[in-house]
């Protein structure tokens, strides 16, 4: 099927010929041929990629898992299941080797952009010489449009100002709508038009994977009729599956009683469905439950019955999220493109994550600041779960199920659990086979060479005048209609957080250096226990490491030459330099200030544009005009319903409250409405001290006055919600408080200006909680 290919394509943007010039002087007299605009190769296909976030191989029925995604099985009947497809084992970095062709750490991304440091292959930059996708379809004529989440863009670089080259509008996507961070919550996102920031539209029962393929689905058609000989390439990345597991409630009701039998027996059933699937081998093996994670009859009935509605949640997150994938599937086929577009539905870009710990979390955002809210509590909330109120997460005795029949979960890359995710691809134009399943080993930087050879597109050697460094994905056409093809990604390396692989000739060393919940790790790089896995030992069963002393010993070596040819050395397990700006190298737009001035409209301004006022004193000086008829709203809020604060006004009365965590609200509030005119409102926190989370005094002032005065008994830590973020005038997201009168508590007078200022000192975050906010970031 291989296409011949173009070599003045090599060279990006396509050189234009040289007009030729002329003597003739009356345009009469000479002719010329018409413009002609960039186009494809002739038949080339149009392209989706979609992604499904934080999914283990054993969660989709596709791949024998217990949530129902019929259109994935659709996709499959119609094209090909492939049953050893890699990522990296984590978010930014897996979405990074899929844009580029390229390993993660050879494009700097070697964790989540938010902990960046300023080592080559960890800084969050990817260099001119890896042209992304995107960018290198767009240039050789193809429309681009990106939905949903990036997670691409350096956190210093989010802010109205950008620079916006590292968005996804600036990386070959003419059209962008979604989110840049990790998680978002999907009843009340904060999204993105381009580089621009918009409130979701106002409809009742609104959720952002709705939202995101109505956006995809009105894109695909408006080019398709403008342009119909226009291929186009979209990609449409889901928030979901990751935390918070948000779903419509009639979804989450068809899972009732389904997991009351508990995540040991429900492993069991999902490699016995897998095999029946030919996914795995008959003789495949499950691997054993890792001591960290508790065995379902250790629980008490509480705990059964927490985990079980929780993991019904994330079922029904799952099955909605395909339905999603159906409507996009329906839309190309009645708009007869279908057929010629190759279609890869990536089932994860790791595998199931473990951030909701032994017993899964109401709200993550409390855990992950270090306050568990014990099964009891949570017994009178069940049916609030997946609904606006609750930012949940289920076990990692779930998490690890849905990984079946793998060891280990997301995170640790040295372990199938972290890697290995169901990928199906459907093209009927292109790929004759249909129903079957190849077990080729692939991973996900093989994506981009793949697209560009169905395309008839050569890879690029210069683009926008950078020389462009080696992919190291191999194409999977080869595998379209040969099942028995011998495979071609035959050596590939692992690394994250230092837990490390390397995958050789179908050999495999490992050795787990960090589990996701571990405040630091057990033993040095050096003194680390190696794994080593034979070739038939599709789930990583038994170690034979003993009986292969100088297999492991070579494996161990290729790693390191591996390792070293793309960046991955130094290895980097810190936890707590990797959250201070300073202490990584990475920059800070609020390094040496301690006070910022914002005005009216500033809004979606994301915590690397605000210092820090948590754990320390504070104040917030608002200079407002109140009108004759009097002001209602918000002046300035941070964070949302599961934790921040905000300052408001309430029928009029000067207002502050700090929202513990979703918890308990703290309300420090004047007597009387103020009356029409310009006032200084201040509020000034005096902190306890003492640590992390501590209360404090919280003082309300108008033009110098006090006007109240009240006890904060406790603060949050560490983060807010990353959904959640600094806004003047209005409350976007999740709303601090539900005591606003008007609609997101929009400011019914005028802000003149706002400025936050922060006591320099404060407290040093010690390794286990920057570990639990390392984790949060992901």
């Amino acid at each position: 099927m291989a296409r011949p290919l173009d070599p003045a394509r090599k060279t990006l943007p396509i050189p234009e010929p040289r007009p030729r010039t002329t003597s003739t002087l009356d345009i009469r007299d000479t002719s010329y041929p018409p413009l002609a605009q960039i186009r494809p190769p002739a038949g080339a296909p149009n392209v989706v990629v979609v992604m499904i976030d934080d999914m283990g191989f054993g969660a989709s029925s596709a791949f024998g898992g217990p949530c129902a995604m019929p259109t994935a099985e659709r996709l499959a009947a119609g094209g090909l299941k492939y049953s050893r497809f890699h990522t990296t084992a984590l978010c930014s970095p897996t979405r990074a080797s899929l844009m580029t062709g390229r390993n993660h750490h050879a494009v700097n991304m070697g964790t989540v952009t938010n902990l960046a440091t300023s080592t080559p292959g960890y800084t969050a930059v990817r260099p001119p010489s890896a042209a992304p996708l995107a960018e290198v379809l767009r240039l050789n004529g193809y429309s681009t449009g990106a939905f949903g989440k990036m997670h691409q863009t350096p956190p210093w670089e989010i802010s109205p100002i950008g620079p916006f080259d590292r968005w996804p509008t600036g990386e070959g996507f003419e059209r962008f709508y979604g989110f840049l961070g990790g998680e978002t919550n999907h009843w009340d996102p904060l999204l993105f038009n381009g580089t621009q920031p918009v409130e979701p539209p106002d409809t009742h029962g609104y959720h952002l994977s709705d939202d995101i393929t109505d956006q995809a689905i009105a894109w695909m058609h408006t080019q398709h009729a403008l342009a119909p000989d226009k291929p186009f390439f979209m990609y449409l990345s889901f928030g979901a599956t990751h935390a918070p597991h948000h779903a419509p409630k009639e979804w989450i009701e068809k899972y009732r009683n389904r997991f009351d039998q508990g995540w040991d027996h429900e492993r069991e059933a999902i490699l016995e469905r897998q095999r029946e699937a030919g996914v795995v081998p008959q003789d495949c093996l499950l691997t054993q439950r890792h001591d960290d994670i508790p065995a379902w009859d250790e629980l008490d009935a509480d705990e059964q019955a927490v985990a079980a509605r929780l993991m019904e949640t994330y079922a029904a997150f799952a099955e909605h999220t395909d339905h999603q994938v159906g409507r996009l599937v329906d839309a190309l086929e009645a708009s007869d493109t279908l057929a010629n577009t190759i279609f890869l539905y990536l089932l994860g870009d790791n595998g199931a994550s473990g951030g909701g710990g032994p017993h899964g979390a109401f709200n993550e955002i409390a855990s992950l600041n270090g306050v568990h809210e014990p099964a009891a509590n949570m017994m009178h909330r069940l049916d609030e779960l997946g609904g606006p109120t609750a930012y949940n997460n289920f076990p990692s005795g779930w998490a690890h199920a849905t990984n079946t029949p793998y060891q280990w979960l997301k995170q640790v890359a040295s372990h199938w659990g972290g890697t290995r995710v169901g990928m199906v691809t459907h093209w009927p134009a292109g790929i004759s086979a249909a129903g079957e399943v190849r077990h080729q080993w692939h991973h996900v930087n093989d994506v981009y060479p793949t697209i560009l050879e169905a395309a008839g597109i050569p890879v690029p050697e210069v683009v926008h005048g950078a020389p462009q460094q080696r992919i190291d994905g191999v194409s999977m056409c080869y595998t379209f209609d040969a099942r028995d093809a011998d495979e071609r990604h035959t050596t590939q390396y692992f690394e994250m957080f230092g837990n490390r692989g390397i995958h050789h000739n179908g050999w495999s060393a490992c050795t787990k250096h960090l589990a996701p919940w571990e405040r630091a790790p057990q033993t040095g790089f050096q003194d680390d226990h190696w794994e080593l896995y034979a070739p038939d030992d599709w789930s990583q069963a038994h170690n034979v490491a003993g009986e292969h002393p100088e297999t492991l010993a070579r494996l161990q070596r290729l790693f390191l030459a591996e390792a070293e040819k793309n960046s991955v050395l130094p290895l980097d397990d810190r936890r707590v330099e990797r959250f201070i700006a300073e202490l990584a190298g990475r920059p800070d737009p609020t390094a040496g200030r301690n006070s910022i001035e914002l005005r009216a409209g500033m809004r979606q301004l994301n915590d690397n544009a605000i210092p820090n006022i948590k754990n320390k004193s504070h104040s917030i000086q608002a200079s407002i005009v109140v009108p004759e008829s009097g002001s209602d709203g918000v002046v300035v809020s941070q964070g949302g319903r599961f934790g921040g604060w905000c300052l408001f006004l309430s029928a009029g009365v000067p207002t502050y409250c700090h929202n513990w965590l979703g918890f308990e609200r703290f309300y420090v509030r004047a007597d009387h409405a103020l009356p029409p005119g310009r006032h200084e409102l201040v509020f000034t926190f005096d902190y306890d001290g003492g640590g992390f989370g501590q209360g404090g005094t919280g003082t309300l002032t108008v033009g110098g006055v006090q006007v109240a005065q009240a006890r904060i008994a406790r603060t949050v830590p560490f983060r807010n919600p990353t959904s959640d973020t600094t806004d003047v005038g209005i409350d976007l997201g999740a709303p601090v408080t539900d005591e606003y009168r008007t609609e997101k508590g929009r400011f019914t007078g005028q802000i003149e200006r706002v400025r936050i200022t922060a006591d320099r000192d404060g407290p040093v975050i010690p390794p286990d909680v920057a570990q639990r906010i390392e984790v949060a970031a992901q």
